[in-house]
């Protein structure tokens, strides 16, 4: 039997044969790169040394730890399983092929010639001249692979010379294969002790001068145009273990310019054991043998050692820019090669790179361009806002969003001002949403604010009259039935028989209906603050006494938009108890599980499928009424309708009895508001001023509790179109991957309007030709030449500087000048950016004070990590956020007010509540204890007592 495979005969598919190593490898010879000749030793040889000592049934035995293990059970069970093979004699055959092939080795081959050839002559393997220097390396088949590197679970032997010395190092290379560190490994990834074998890679050394590490992405950054590699004098091993100092650079991959370079003081270096202290010729290096510490072996058996690095060296950068530009050269054509981002490890020796090996780099994150710290104006004559529609939009836009919003705004806007006001006041250029850094600002044209400030008491008086359909009453009668309208007139269209300038077109309508029905919410919002700011004014100076309720205590308890999905969520769980096994099914099948299959019809796998049919309507109804209320207006964001996950875990919340019952404390506050209503109407009719001042009492109370409840109802069908929206855009995205336009779907919210539009007008969006079997993207990619989707890369772009984008703190109002944040800072709906210290201000909006860990959240792919009794922390909550309220302690956000929806929402569940910090998501952490003190309006970051 042939044990062992030379490396340019190892195939991509040899995994089960060579490990992940040994592919690698050989996949790198057969691309053509540097790689110091070498061989593997099968798995076939590890389990025929394994069989021939009887050692497999005891192995399993000990490898099979239950699952309560502690380290120490690890530590343990690794050190009798290596003593079997520390026992072990090594097969005869197996013995005779690797003596041959490492013997092939000394003359410059690969082994594998020697395989067949004649037995080696005999020779003294202490002869220091007759044996090759090798390394000698796991390969495990559940190694070097895309899912898990299993880097560094295994051990390496450096150094290692003679035939003899090879065969103990191979046997002490198998026998760690059972590392206490490599066994929980593999335990945590579910990798069974039965499903893994062992080769080795045995690979001729280089003297190498240098060493290291290179990614060909950054995995500071996740950028794939970017290589980062670091290097130290010596051998590589001590970069791989993280033992030394290494020199770090960043290369541009398409130029190999170098971007960013640290030269570290190198103190010490890794050599063979038999070359310490003379591995670089110096002046000032110590003696032979001087501060040597021993590794692995003595320096007559090979192995390496830790020596001082030169005096010379240890300042010096061990690449200079053209290598470094050299050494990124290699890298881009592996990463080319295997069509991954790979971790490669290579030598530098007379001036030439080797490359060691490479395997996928994993839990690369997704690349980040650089956060922005710059606000450059697009129109310099003009004042920006981040305030009104904008607090819905908390996160920098997706390119289609951003086109499409800012006309729609704008049209609305204008259209409102000039039916309100008159003609003359908005013009053309006067108003728009621009981005800045992706991020969306309210734009005025200088001149433009002074008009429009100048008839703001006219524009007041339009408001309360109810002109251009503003105020509840137009919100009633008008705006919401109108949206309604739209919405029904477009659901009713057979969306995969629309053209694609037909779906364009209702997108745009939608989008315009959505505009113009959040600019009538947007003067239902000062009516409901109005009223509320009105009734605590006059209750708190006129009518509270030492010992009465705070102003909430009379708006609590009343039904909204958002308390009625919480309701009905909460009823979904109490029918799912009385079904029986339909409660416990739900909570042990994965949430993302039961999201993807109502999506579907198909229950989740092992759900009783009878149990799914009583489920999946029940939990789609709930959808239909309420899974369009938007986490974030931008249109890339996925409503619940889309992805109902964290409705989900509110349902299993619930389920597993945690959680107040919402009819129980609505029930309660209620009462309580009409006991304090009538104690306090009670005592203003004993005296005559009580008496003139009970009618103003009750009006304004009326007032601001009809009101209230409005608001919320209003906000929450902003989004009413946003499904529709996304389902007409996901289909237009689905059209343009048929066509070799864009690589996924979604990609469609990462196109401009223009390129979509142009894609519509070439034919590119038209409906699927009946019967068609195959997709017109072959077609596309051989008109244009490209090798992927041709919008492929500028997608990927977009997203990379919109993740760097999303890092950055956009400011509350350009230009950042002193008039500016003193005439309007006090207006925005955040404090300054600027705090400092461990306590943050912002608004007391809910009373109480909690002390728990912080939940920073930034939009709903983040939700499930929310716990019970954590604080919940974000940018901005909107009425899509409510079924965390239910577990959080205290609700903390960077953006609203005493007024907004998140101050409503908490004090229903009378949590507490700290809104407008500014700073909140950017200077606290998950984890982080925190206190939040909803009457000081203060938030304190805790530390740990010592």
């Amino acid at each position: 039997m042939t044990y062992i495979y030379n490396f340019a005969d190892v195939q991509a598919a040899d995994v089960a044969v060579a490990g992940g190593k040994g592919v690698g490898l050989g996949n790198l010879v057969r691309a053509g790169l540097p790689v110091p000749p070498g061989f593997v030793l099968t798995t076939a040889a590890y389990e025929a040394f394994v069989d021939a000592n009887g050692i497999q049934s005891r192995i399993q035995e000990l490898a099979a730890l239950p699952a309560e293990a502690v380290p120490q059970d690890y530590e343990d069970a690794s050190a009798a399983i290596r003593d079997l093979f520390t026992g072990g004699t090594m097969p005869a055959a197996i013995a005779y092929e690797l003596a041959a092939a490492y013997e092939q080795l000394r003359f410059g081959g690969d082994g594998r010639d020697a395989v067949d050839g004649d037995r080696p002559a005999d020779r003294d393997d202490g002869d220091r001249d007759d044996g090759a220097p090798v390394a000698v390396r796991s390969s495990a088949t559940a190694e070097d692979l895309a899912s898990a590197s299993f880097a560094g679970q295994q051990e390496t032997y450096l150094n290692v010379r003679g035939a003899e010395a090879l065969d103990v190092a191979v046997i002490d290379c198998w026998s760690s294969l059972w590392t206490a560190r490599a066994m929980a490994y593999r335990e945590r990834e579910g990798i069974a002790p039965g499903d893994v074998r062992l080769a080795v890679v045995v690979q001729r050394m280089v003297e190498a001068e240098a060493a290291g590490v290179m990614f060909t992405a950054n995995p500071a950054n996740g950028r794939r145009d970017q290589i980062a590699i670091s290097a130290a004098w010596g051998l590589g091993e001590s970069v791989v273990s993280g033992t030394v100092t290494t020199d770090d650079l960043v290369v541009e991959a398409g130029t190999g310019r170098v971007l960013s370079r640290r030269t570290a003081e190198k103190e010490v270096m890794t050599v063979y054991a038999d070359h310490a202290a003379d591995v670089v010729p110096d002046s000032g290096a110590p003696d032979r043998g001087a501060d040597v510490v021993p590794d692995r072996r003595a320096a007559d058996q090979g192995g390496t050692t830790e020596q001082p690095v030169p005096a010379a060296l240890r300042n010096r950068a061990v690449l200079d820019d053209e290598a470094a530009a050299a050494l990124a050269r290699y890298g881009t054509r592996i990463s080319d090669y295997f069509g991954t981002p790979q971790d490669i490890e290579w030598a530098r020796a007379d001036g030439n790179f080797f490359m060691l090996q490479s395997r996928p780099i994993t839990a690369l994150p997704e690349p980040v361009a650089d956060t922005p710290d710059t606000w450059p104006l697009p129109y310099p004559r003009g004042l920006y806002f981040r305030a009104s529609i904008v607090e819905q939009l908390p996160d920098p836009l997706s390119p289609l969003f951003a086109d499409l919003i800012d006309g729609s705004v704008t049209r609305s806007l204008k259209s409102l001002m000039n039916e309100a006001v008159g003609s003359e006041v908005v013009r053309d250029g006067d108003v728009g949403l621009p981005t800045i850094n992706g991020y969306a600002y309210y734009y005025y044209r200088s001149a433009a604010m002074w008009r429009v400030m100048a008839k703001a008491p006219g524009a007041m008086l339009a408001l309360a009259r109810g002109k251009a359909h503003m105020g509840v009453t137009g919100w009633e009668e008008f705006s919401h039935p109108r949206y309604k309208q739209v919405l029904k007139d477009w659901s009713a269209k057979s969306m995969g028989e629309l053209s694609g300038e037909e779906l364009l077109e209702g997108v745009r309508t939608l989008l315009d209906a959505g505009t113009v029905y959040y600019t009538a919410v947007e003067s239902v919002i000062p009516i409901a603050a109005t009223s509320e700011i009105s009734f605590r004014a006059y209750y708190d100076k006129l009518i509270r006494r030492a010992g009465d309720p705070p102003a909430e205590t009379f708006l609590l308890g009343y039904d909204s938009e958002p308390i009625r999905a919480e309701k009905s969520l909460y009823d979904l769980a109490s029918w799912a108890r009385e079904i029986e096994g339909l409660a416990s099914a739900i909570l042990k099948q994965p949430t993302a599980a039961l999201a993807e299959s109502q999506r579907g019809w198909l229950p989740p796998a092992s759900m009783d499928p009878a149990l799914w049919q009583q489920w999946r309507p029940r939990f789609q109804a709930h959808l239909d009424r309420f899974g369009h209320a938007v986490y974030n207006l931008d249109f890339a964001s996925p409503v619940p309708a889309d992805d109902p996950s964290a409705l989900l875990d509110t349902v299993k919340f619930y389920l597993r009895g945690q959680g107040n019952d919402p009819y129980e404390r609505q029930r309660l506050s209620a009462a309580r508001r009409e006991d304090q209503t009538e104690r306090i109407l009670a005592r203003l009719g004993r005296t005559r001023l009580g008496r003139s001042r009970r009618a103003p009492f009750i009006r304004l109370l009326r007032w601001a509790q009809k009101s209230a409840p409005v608001r919320e109802d209003a906000l929450a069908d902003v989004g009413l179109a946003w499904p529709l929206i996304r389902r007409m855009l996901l289909e237009l995205g689905q059209r343009l991957v048929y066509s070799g336009v864009i690589a996924r779907p979604a990609d469609v919210f990462w196109l401009r309007q223009q390129e979509l539009q142009s894609a519509v007008e070439f034919g590119l969006a038209a409906p699927q030709p009946p019967g068609a079997a195959e997709p017109l993207a072959a077609v596309a990619v051989a008109i244009t030449g490209a090798a992927r989707p041709v919008r492929a890369d500028v997608v990927e772009e977009r997203k990379m500087l919109w993740r760097g984008q999303a890092k950055a703190a956009a400011p509350q109002l350009l230009p950042e000048t002193r008039w500016m944040k003193r005439t309007f800072e006090s207006m925005m709906p955040a404090r300054s950016q600027e705090q400092q210290g461990d306590v943050i201000k912002g608004v007391g909006a809910s009373a109480g004070r909690v002390s728990a860990p912080a939940r920073v959240l930034g939009g709903p792919q983040d939700f499930g990590q929310m716990a019970p009794g954590e604080v919940l922390v974000a940018r901005i909550t909107t009425p899509a956020w409510t079924s965390l309220f239910a577990m959080a302690s205290a609700v903390v956000t960077d953006v609203g007010g005493p007024l907004s929806h998140s101050s409503i929402v908490a004090r229903e569940y009378g949590i507490p509540a700290v809104l407008g910090t500014g700073v909140a998501t950017q200077r606290l952490t998950s984890g982080q204890q925190i206190t939040v003190d909803g009457d000081a309006g203060t938030v304190t970051v805790e530390h740990p007592a010592g």
